[in-house]
């Protein structure tokens, strides 16, 4: 890697090679990939997936504040009389504050208002939600802030005081009439009057949000006029308020803190500042630094494309899954003379691309810090060895940049590296930035390890009312309404609940996909019906430059006109389901952060000749033309169809099952005039593997067939059947992954009248991480006996 990339510096400068990082890299990790990159190299090319993530907000934070500062802490959605989330399912990707938030209001009446396009079951639990058009976030909120100057409730001391550039927002604001909010967002003027109202009455105001928000061409923009709305009412920098940015990895604040975009210096400092750009020279003893900001992650693949970016470094991260337009990422890769890959997970899409894959630490393995949310750093401690030839993060870029010829890379622990972070933080500082651990920058290696969680900036900031502008104001941000108007479908794509990013590890966990196993598209009954699709039939959704084959959901939790995709399937799990195959390469102009909420499609049924299930303990090989696996405890189960008939079943039990049918004892029923087929497999005695077929999507139970593997005692024609002999013993589907616990159990539990805390403790249901609590609630209000009162 140090050859590759010390030929590419010496042959075409500085700017042909680049790093591409993660927000799962721990602190110290990020702190010498940004020195070796800016300070060594001399270039700024170095990005990170928190791009894709934090982008909007880090800029709205900067353009409103001057600095990039999440104004609240976590007990701040625990003091407010109002929480709004914009943007954000909470309870799936965020569960365990979604339960803190749950338990407040059940002590303070605390009010939830959600605005989403999507009912999610964050929603569910709203007094309130606002489901807009896909996009129209700036309209609702410029509206909301012509509405609090027009009616008097706003906080006049605060603006005089703290805040300039009222007069240039409110007049950008001052279109969004309610007619024209409504008319831009697609809500009932009662709805959003019922919200305005709600936001002027009550000061104690939080608004949480997240990627439905950031993700987004205007993602800036919707970021800065939520802040304005809090601006003119003083809502900041008071317990129980403020603008809070809820982030989506486990330390995309820590590589914020060391400058890990490629648009920022280490310790909050400005890249393009000259006297900051001396004073992280200085202490890093660098020989160059990087002076314009480098590519942002679309542009650097872009870069990567044409050729300019000559050798690149990816680290903890999946972008041949993860980036927009998927297909074209995976082609830049393919096209770059020298790709390495750090990473724990050899077999992903990125890393079939790479010319030397580089064994990194997995999270149990590694030592260092993590910031999260609310600015608290927290040490991360390793629990296990690292196997192998695994090193941290840390230690591979030291070894790189020793090997390029550069000094200052011999750090001996994470502890050195922190002493050294920290103390960047208190150069040339003086109060000037927020940001500052000089306080830590002396720990001793045993202190470091000690070390306890710290919040820098205190639990509010901007309790002092003083912000980072000139003159030390606020700055309201004049944001024009660019609501879309796209023709066809869009497309939202998103989290499901007990999956994360592109499955490269949580895709190894049986019980992850007992909640949800299989790539879908969610769809309102109307265009389902418009369409002729049929739930549990296939789609497929075509983008600009991709398309995926999905499995049909008809719901009302989405508007018509929009439909939602995982984001997280990648082709080690399916066929062709990656969402970012229809996503397009378009980002934020001021943030570069990819909008993933809104791209056009088009969906079209997808005509299946058959439909097929099946669980094997062998290894099998996939090929039709729509498939989906999921691994099993001892084996795997999988989906498929394909648009040619089902004829040759030796080859077709061989191919799917991966078992000989001549080694094996078969009982197969085989009903040609229906299409329908079913094969039952054991070997010495045991079902080795069982296969269903049909003209339509099959219709058997799929997690009591999948629990039967390997059993020897099952009788063949219970598997044949498809389901077992009395309905008691299927289970249904699980609804608490973490304790294995089903639907059928939370039913019977709440039937009987049990309350959520008694069933939860008398099941387990909902006790370890809490995100299927709000799904126990609704089985419980379905389940509850009606009682008759007597005349």
């Amino acid at each position: 890697m140090a050859e590759k990339f010390s030929e590419a510096i010496r042959d075409h400068g500085p700017d042909s090679v680049a790093f591409y990082v993660s927000g799962q890299l721990l602190t110290e990790d990020y702190y010498v990939a940004n020195k070796l990159m800016k300070g060594f190299i001399g270039s700024a090319n170095i990005d990170t997936n928190s791009r894709l993530c934090m982008a909007s907000a880090v800029a709205g934070h900067k353009r409103a504040f001057g600095a990039d500062i999440v104004p609240c802490s976590y007990t701040d959605l625990e003091e407010a009389d109002l929480v709004v989330l914009v943007g954000s399912n909470l309870a799936w990707c965020h569960p365990v504050l979604f339960l803190r938030l749950l338990a407040a209001r059940q002590t303070r009446e605390t009010r939830l208002v959600v605005i989403d396009p999507r009912r999610t079951v964050t929603a569910d639990e709203a007094d309130l939600h606002l489901a807009i058009k896909p996009g129209s976030d700036v309209a609702l909120f410029n509206g909301l802030f012509a509405d609090l100057y027009r009616r008097g409730a706003f906080d006049s001391r605060f603006v005089f005081k703290h805040t300039h550039g009222m007069g240039e927002a409110m007049l950008a604001a001052n279109s969004c009439t309610l007619p024209e909010v409504a008319a831009r967002t697609g809500l009932d003027e009662s709805r959003i009057r019922s919200f305005y109202d709600l936001f002027a009455k009550t000061p104690k105001t939080v608004t949480a949000f997240s990627m439905g928000v950031n993700q987004s061409a205007v993602g800036t923009d919707k970021v800065n006029a939520i802040i304005n709305c809090h601006l003119l009412t003083g809502r900041i920098g008071k317990a129980g308020t403020g603008p809070f940015s809820i982030t989506g990895q486990p330390n995309a604040m820590g590589g914020r803190e060391v400058g890990g975009l490629a648009n920022m210096l280490a310790a909050h400092m400005d890249l393009e500042d000259e006297t900051h750009r001396k004073l992280v020279q200085d202490h890093w003893q660098s020989p160059t630094i990087a002076v314009t900001p480098g590519l942002k992650a679309v542009g650097l693949f872009d870069a990567i494309a044409d050729r300019r970016i000559k050798a690149l470094c990816i680290m903890a991260t999946n972008p041949a899954v993860s980036m927009p337009d998927s297909g074209f990422i995976a082609g830049a890769l393919a096209s770059c003379n020298f790709v390495a890959v750090s990473d724990v997970t050899a077999n992903t899409e990125t890393a079939r691309h790479a010319h030397v894959l580089l064994p990194a630490a997995g999270w149990s393995e590694k030592d260092g810090t993590v910031t999260n949310s609310e600015r608290r750093i927290s040490r991360q401690r390793a629990f296990k060895t690292a196997p192998g030839e695994a090193r941290p993060d840390w230690r591979i870029i030291c070894d790189v940049a020793r090997a390029m010829g550069f000094a200052g890379f011999d750090y001996q622990s994470p502890a050195a590296i922190f002493r050294k972070h920290a103390a960047l933080t208190a150069a040339g500082n003086d109060g000037t930035r927020r940001f500052d651990l000089s306080g830590l920058s002396s720990l001793n290696d045993q202190d470091y390890d000690a070390m306890t969680p710290v919040q820098w900036g205190g639990d509010r900031p901007f309790a002092d009312g003083r912000f980072h502008n000139p003159g030390g104001r606020a700055r309201f941000v004049p944001v024009a309404d660019r609501s879309p108007h796209s023709a066809g479908f869009t497309l939202n794509t998103g989290r499901v609940r007990d999956q994360w990013h592109t499955m490269t590890r949580s895709g190894l966990v049986p019980r992850l996909f007992s909640h949800l196993a299989e790539p879908f598209i969610e769809i309102n009954p109307l265009d389902a019906r418009d369409l002729g699709l049929e739930t549990a039939g296939l789609a497929t959704v075509q983008g600009r430059n991709g398309h995926s084959i999905l499995r049909v959901l008809v719901t009302e939790r989405v508007a018509r006109g929009e439909c939602f995709q995982p984001m997280h399937w990648n082709r080690a799990f399916s066929a062709r389901a990656l969402a970012n195959a229809s996503t397009a390469r378009v980002v934020d102009a001021v943030s570069g952060q990819p909008d993933f909420k809104l791209s056009p499609v088009a969906i079209t049924p997808f005509k299946a000749a058959w439909y097929g299930f099946g669980v094997t303990m062998a290894e099998q090989r996939l090929v039709s033309a729509y498939w989906a696996r999921r691994p099993l405890t001892q084996g795997t189960a999988f989906e498929c169809a394909g648009v040619e008939p089902q004829q040759n079943w030796p080859s077709i039990i061989a191919t799917l099952l991966g078992v000989d049918p001549c080694d094996c004892d078969v009982s197969i029923l085989d009903d040609g005039g229906s299409g329908s087929f079913r094969a039952a497999i054991f070997r010495d005695g045991v079902l080795a593997a069982a296969y269903f077929a049909a003209r339509r999507p099959v219709e058997v139970s799929r997690e009591w067939i999948a629990a039967q593997l390997g059993d020897i005692t099952i009788n063949r024609n219970q598997i044949l059947a498809g389901r077992p002999a009395t309905a008691g013993e299927d289970g249904g589907p699980v609804i608490c992954v973490c304790m294995g616990v089903s639907r059928t159990n939370i039913w019977q539990a709440a039937s009987i009248g049990m309350s959520l805390e008694t069933l939860c403790q008398t099941t387990g249901a909902g006790t370890n991480c809490g995100s299927c609590r709000p799904q126990i609630m609704r089985i419980i209000a379905d389940a509850r006996p009606v009682v008759i009162a007597a005349e």
